[in-house]
């Protein structure tokens, strides 16, 4: 029997093009194609730092309404994240001070303001979970396809650049962002339009402000 096709799925058929730019943006080729300029890698290590920063308690928010939204083992799934995010500030510090990147003197550029914002505003209490989890699988799923293309054969990566590729572009944080990804399917089989639309509309804001994070780090402001 045919597979049903999952609302992602379809949001993937239907704005692809928009998602290559997000998974495929210039900075991430110049990284793969080996000759990325290392000043905007280090802007970009800084900026990433504060969003990460900010995107900690968007994750406590989606998981503060997994008990409303979700009768399945969702809770497990959002905790490693968690915890994976404690490890994840601790290499960008470790990171920074290889690359001479003070974090303390970093201020965020004005494409990382409005992120940051836009998390922000999907920490609300009114923001269904469907719609949280969305967002927070798409977040995901642009770093672990963007540094796994990085990886791939016939990629020249600069060697002091593969550990930061590894660690979105491995394995695990791919089955990670799977199980992401099977959770927003699940909470969006039972949603109601008025929540698949909010939830498509909140795919596509993630997806430009990823665009707009990437060209800050590829010279942009």
């Amino acid at each position: 029997m045919e597979e049903k096709t999952t609302m992602i799925e379809t949001w993937l058929k239907k704005h692809r093009l928009v998602y290559v730019g997000a998974t495929r943006h210039p900075f991430i080729r110049s990284i793969r194609d080996g000759n990325v300029d290392l000043s905007f890698f280090k802007a970009w290590l800084g900026q990433d730092y504060i969003f990460v920063r900010a995107f900690v308690p968007f994750v406590a928010s989606v998981l503060t309404k997994v008990w409303k939204g979700s009768d399945d083992n969702d809770t497990e799934v959002i905790l490693g994240g968690m915890a994976a995010l404690n490890d994840e500030v601790g290499w960008f510090k470790k990171e920074a001070s290889k690359w001479g990147v003070q974090l303390s003197n970093i201020v965020p550029q004005k494409a990382n303001q409005e992120y940051c914002r836009f998390l922000e505003s999907l920490m609300c209490l009114e923001v269904e979970y469907a719609v949280a989890i969305v967002a927070f699988w798409a977040i995901e799923a642009v770093y672990q396809e963007s540094f796994a293309h990085c990886l791939e054969d016939g990629s020249k990566t600069p060697p002091e650049l593969q550990e930061t590729c590894q660690r979105w572009g491995n394995e695990g944080f791919r089955q990670y962002c799977n199980s992401l990804r099977k959770i927003a399917d699940r909470q969006l089989e039972k949603a109601s339009d008025d929540v698949i639309t909010n939830a498509e509309a909140t795919f596509l804001r993630i997806l430009e402000h990823e665009v707009d994070f990437w060209n800050m780090s590829h010279g942009g402001t």
